[in-house]
């Protein structure tokens, strides 16, 4: 499958195996929201994405459309870039994006947790860190077949910034772990993982019967989500 990981020997002639993890999440320290997400992307360095990139940078010009930096909430609300683009604008801008998504070779995994199932940020933050640490255990081989892991992330949201570096550092050699801050104006991966987070969070909507009227301007019924979206993103879970 192209773009599929293989933990096999960590140099392929000679040259540092190296992978990459985004992180975007959904959800905030304030404990307000009812669900909270992390999702991670993880990328093989030696699957070159740059002509992945200009591809969709290509379509954009051909369409006539403004290269954003992707981020799906403002996009699907019309507001800071794109509040003064109408409906049928940002839905091509989404429509690109997504196109870009299906054809880039990365795998991804989404923790989802329910919030009200805990007391505290600090109860949160601990559970999160317990299913990154599981995440990274059941897939011991795969991480361990790179000499380097690089970590991006914002540190955004302080509790999950501290769950990420304390379950990589706990199940990873630490000298093995680099993190780096990061936005989803420069880079296309975290664009990426702010993508992955708003479908699995949208998702969730549906399944719970909260889709509001934009998730169902921009995605449609439940059913029709289920046979396009959500059956893109299966294909590039991990």
């Amino acid at each position: 499958m192209p773009g599929a990981f293989s933990p096999a020997s960590c140099y392929l002639g000679g040259v540092l195996r190296e992978a990459s993890i985004f992180l975007d999440e959904s959800g905030s320290d304030g404990m307000k929201d009812r669900f909270y997400l992390l999702t991670l992307v993880l990328h093989d360095q030696q699957d070159d994405i740059t002509n992945d990139i200009a591809h969709y940078e290509l379509a954009l010009r051909a369409k006539g459309l403004p290269d954003i930096p992707f981020h799906a909430s403002p996009l699907l609300n019309g507001h800071g870039p794109y509040e003064n683009l109408d409906l049928a604008t940002r839905k091509r801008l989404l429509s690109s994006f997504r196109v870009f998504f299906r054809h880039t070779p990365i795998r991804y995994h989404c923790i989802k947790l329910k919030t009200s199932e805990y007391a505290t940020v600090g109860d949160l933050g601990a559970a999160m860190r317990k299913r990154i640490v599981d995440f990274v255990f059941e897939h011991l081989e795969f991480f361990q077949g790179y000499e380097r892991v690089k970590v991006y992330y914002d540190d955004g949201q302080r509790s999950i910034a501290d769950a990420v570096h304390k379950a990589l550092d706990y199940a990873l050699a630490t000298d093995a772990v680099i993190y780096r801050e990061t936005s989803p104006a420069n880079y296309r991966l975290a664009q990426i993982a702010d993508y992955i987070c708003t479908i699995e969070l949208t998702a969730l909507k549906y399944e719970t019967r909260t889709s509001t009227a934009t998730d169902e301007k921009f995605f449609g019924s439940w059913r029709q989500f289920k046979k396009s979206l959500r059956k893109e993103l299966d294909q590039k879970e991990l």
